[in-house]
């Protein structure tokens, strides 16, 4: 008898944390489904990066269009600046100062559509790139957050109310540091040149090097002894000396 098929539903923006998500599940023997949102961001290399990624996996790639950008209220959507490192104190996080560049309800609304498409497909399994450690405080990326829609999806779902199945939100990466991060996806073989993570990269699509994602990603590859594969808008001296 064939033994029934382990599939997941993988949220993929196209960035490093989960394209690594993406290559542990895969390693983990799921067959993948990855879901991406055009949500009215700044910039759509990320969408662009996310195709290749789910090409290269041999994974189902299915984009879905949710204009936060008609909501606005933050530095993704919206005409506020991106805060970028010698113009604002990027360092100091704490839950009373969640920073613009949180995008209002966006994980909960982009696990719910996760959820409605697993529930479809039969994928009891939803991988999401979070992370508690080197993260921005955003409050819908801690495992409170990840905890409280578990409890959901088996409420708001026709297999959660049967008791069928029960959803289980896959959180890899919460507790590592992104050396932690990279490393496990470098003994993945996965390909970082493909991802992107800048909040605000040029029309080349070149990372800026100074916003958040960018410093946290830089110092990631650092830290971990490896260099890191994009291109940025400046060169590592010039980096170092504005960072």
């Amino acid at each position: 008898m064939k033994a029934e098929e382990k599939k997941a539903v993988i949220l993929l923006s196209g960035g490093l944390d989960s394209t690594t998500v993406l290559a542990i599940a895969k390693d983990q023997g799921y067959s993948c489904h990855c879901l991406s949102f055009s949500y009215g961001q700044r910039q759509t290399i990320e969408l662009e990066r996310a195709k290749a990624i789910a090409k290269k996996y041999h994974a189902t790639h299915l984009i879905l269009n949710s204009d936060l950008g008609k909501i606005g209220g933050s530095a993704l959507t919206d005409s506020l600046e991106v805060p970028k490192a010698g113009k604002n104190s990027i360092g100091e996080r704490s839950e009373e100062r969640i920073p613009v560049t949180y995008v209002p309800g966006r994980n909960t609304i982009f696990l719910s559509y996760a959820m409605a498409w697993a529930e479809v497909i039969g994928a009891w399994d939803i991988f999401v790139g979070v992370n508690a450690m080197d993260y921005s405080g955003y409050p819908d990326c801690r495992p409170q957050f990840i905890d409280q829609f578990e409890r959901l999806a088996k409420l708001a779902t026709k297999s959660g109310v049967t008791e069928e199945k029960v959803f289980s939100i896959q959180t890899p990466l919460m507790y590592l540091t992104k050396k932690e991060i990279i490393q496990k996806g470098l003994s993945l073989d996965v390909d970082y040149s493909l991802t992107h993570s800048c909040y605000d990269p040029d029309e080349q699509g070149h990372a800026c090097g100074l916003c958040e994602a960018c410093q946290l990603r830089w110092k990631g590859f650092s830290e971990a002894g490896s260099e890191d594969p994009i291109q940025y808008q400046y060169g590592e001296g010039e980096l170092d000396a504005k960072s």
